[in-house]
């Protein structure tokens, strides 16, 4: 197996030995590493970035030993991709400004170049005879998947959504299968399908769902482990392709983050709760790596609370501090964590922040706003009052709830949010004033057709789809979203991060945006970070939360604190990262076979590029 752990604060690649119980450190740089897979011959590979995300993917024996290239000749890009099939043919996919390029090779070899695509587009899976390849490109578009012939690029079949969309999942594992598993999005469920070779795309009705999933292959190329995301926890089920039946695994309430099946039916999953850290479990009692435990309860309560909303009902997940025996609940000040996307959710998942936010007396409001996955296609596809507009008045919605229910202090309300939630907070600030007494905007969003201009091609891509074309095509659309054109409304104050390398959220319109607050008067605090948006050091993590908490405990209690009343724990998610400050190899393990494991349909799903 092969993990990312923390390692001094910062996340690294780990091997775990199930025979001897034993973690190895693969990986040492300042940076930190996140990307890694392990192939079918226990290979080990990761992908070195610099600040700007470019790198390239190396590898090592799982034993350890010389670093190699993963294919020799290779130009430095981002990363789309990785693949190795039984027979040590390796395809990686690089990406840049111009679009995506898929390299083949054997392992360790010269590449050769296979495509060039002048789009965003992800590398999705190779046969295990090395065969064949598949490519992810927009899910809705007529190329959503594309098969290709690795000998020489040429194209075995192109597979389009058919009025949906379409994601694909990897190909088969068994020896000699190009069987391609795909899920496809209907009208209003996720199904999962089929392809092979010389045949069209097989339909699986019987294995239908009302919201979003992401499925991998099981050992023996016939089963299929199904894990989806419904309102806020995970349900896991196992279907047949061969008996067209399904079942659903047991699992405990919360979220599932990883499961995989191994040879013989022993199911490895990485789980957690609100309440409870992400914890490996073995159905066979295999050895895992064991993670970090808390030496003390997390504490809070938990509550689910549903408001009703013009598309539906409106889920928020809720965690107020503990009320001592006998004393009655007042209204408290609250939080509003804002997830990013904005095709992600908030779930029922240990969060370091909401940790240290609860232990700090603040109650922790996280809103499942409309755009949001896991509740279905309709939810997700809801932008009834305008891009950013329709989340705002869902924050407003919540806000309403709890402050009518007594537990949130009307007076002391704040939002904070890392990318995409980032923007929301800014937009919520500036567009409903008066609501909220603080915010805290994490590498945000700040000036829309400043940040197409200078932001990555794929997020562009999502840009205008969400907007329906470009700022010169639609100029009115990006401006009334745009948190901008609010700046002058804005009254409440404002802790801006940035970070200095962001691609995907750019500083330059963020340098803009704070100007115009310094223009207006607008009581701000700016923290610049040495990083790209994706940042897999934990003491930036850190740094960002204790400023935070300091900020919020000042603006909404009125303390003139200096250190949160906590230890800080990193936010799971934020930014990216998933490193934890804890002694190896605790960390967030995840498991990784021959494939990568995050291809994912729905959810995050690298295929459809998020701002979170």
């Amino acid at each position: 197996m092969v993990f990312t752990a923390d390692a001094q604060g910062r996340c690294e690649v780990f091997t775990w030995d199930a025979r001897t119980s034993a973690a190895r450190r693969v990986t040492d740089r300042p940076g930190g590493t996140f990307h890694c897979s392990i192939d079918a011959d226990a290979h080990v590979w990761w992908f070195e970035e610099d600040a700007h995300a470019v790198g390239t993917w190396r590898y090592q024996d799982f034993g350890g030993g010389p670093v190699h290239e993963g294919l020799r000749g290779v130009p430095a890009g981002l990363p789309r991709g990785l693949a190795v099939g039984r027979t040590g043919a390796v395809a990686l996919a690089l990406g840049d400004d111009r679009g995506t390029t898929v390299h083949a090779g054997q392992r360790g070899g010269r590449a050769r170049t296979v495509t060039r695509l002048p789009h965003h587009a992800r590398l999705t899976g190779i046969s295990p005879d090395g065969a064949l390849l598949a490519v992810g490109g927009q899910a809705r578009s007529a190329d959503a998947v594309t098969v290709l012939h690795v000998r020489d690029g040429s194209r075995a079949a192109a597979l389009g959504p058919q009025g949906g969309a379409l994601w694909s999942l990897g190909f088969g594992p068994a020896a000699g299968q190009r069987d391609l598993l795909l899920v496809r999005q209907d009208t209003d469920r996720y199904v999962l399908a089929t392809w092979r070779p010389g045949e069209s795309v097989r339909t699986h009705t019987w294995c239908a769902f009302d919201t979003e999933i992401t499925a991998r292959w099981c050992p023996d190329g016939r089963h299929v482990l199904i894990r989806q995301d419904r309102h806020g926890r995970s349900v896991l089920h196992r279907a047949d392709l061969r008996t067209g039946t399904s079942e659903v695994l047991p699992t405990a309430p919360g979220t599932l983050l990883d499961a995989a099946e191994h040879t013989g039916g022993d199911l490895h999953t990485l789980w957690t709760s609100t309440t409870l850290p992400p914890r490996t479990a073995s159905s066979a009692g295999t050895p895992l790596p064991s993670l970090p435990q808390l030496p003390e309860p997390v504490p809070g309560e938990q509550h689910d609370v549903w408001t009703p909303g013009p598309d539906g009902d409106l889920h928020t997940l809720v965690t107020l501090p503990d009320t001592p025996h006998g004393r009655p609940r007042r209204p408290l000040p609250t939080v509003f964590l804002v997830h990013g996307g904005p095709a992600d959710h908030d779930r029922d998942a240990y969060d370091g922040t909401v940790h240290s936010l609860v232990a700090s007396g603040f109650a922790v409001a996280r809103v499942n706003y409309r755009g949001s996955t896991g509740y279905g296609p309709a939810w997700r596809a809801a932008m009834t009052e305008g891009v950013g507009l329709t989340q705002v008045n869902d924050l407003a919605a919540a806000r309403a709830d709890l402050v009518a229910r007594g537990w949130a202090d009307p007076a002391a309300l704040a939002l904070w949010g890392t990318s995409w939630g980032g923007y929301l907070t800014l937009l919520a600030l500036g567009a409903r004033p008066g609501l909220w007494r603080a915010g805290v905007a994490v590498k945000p969003l700040a000036r829309l057709a400043q940040a197409h201009a200078t932001t990555t091609p794929a997020l562009r891509a999502l840009d205008e789809r969400l907007f329906g074309g470009t700022p010169d095509e639609v100029p009115e659309r990006y401006a009334r979203s745009s948190p901008h054109t609010y700046l002058p409304h804005l009254d409440a104050p404002l802790l801006v991060v940035a970070a200095r390398h962001d691609a995907k959220c750019p500083p330059g319109q963020i340098r803009d945006y704070t100007a115009g607050l310094a223009a207006h008067g607008k009581r701000h605090e700016v923290l610049w970070l040495d990083t790209g948006h994706d940042g897999y050091d934990g003491a930036d993590h850190v740094h960002v939360l204790r400023r935070a908490v300091v900020f919020l405990d000042r603006e909404l209690r009125g303390r003139p604190r200096t250190t949160p009343t906590a230890p800080p724990a990193t936010r799971r998610g934020e930014s990216g990262s998933t490193a934890r400050h804890a002694p190896v190899p605790a960390g967030t393990a995840t498991v990784h076979l021959t494939e990568r494991t995050t291809d994912h349909a729905e959810g995050h799903h690298p295929q459809r590029p998020a701002r979170g």
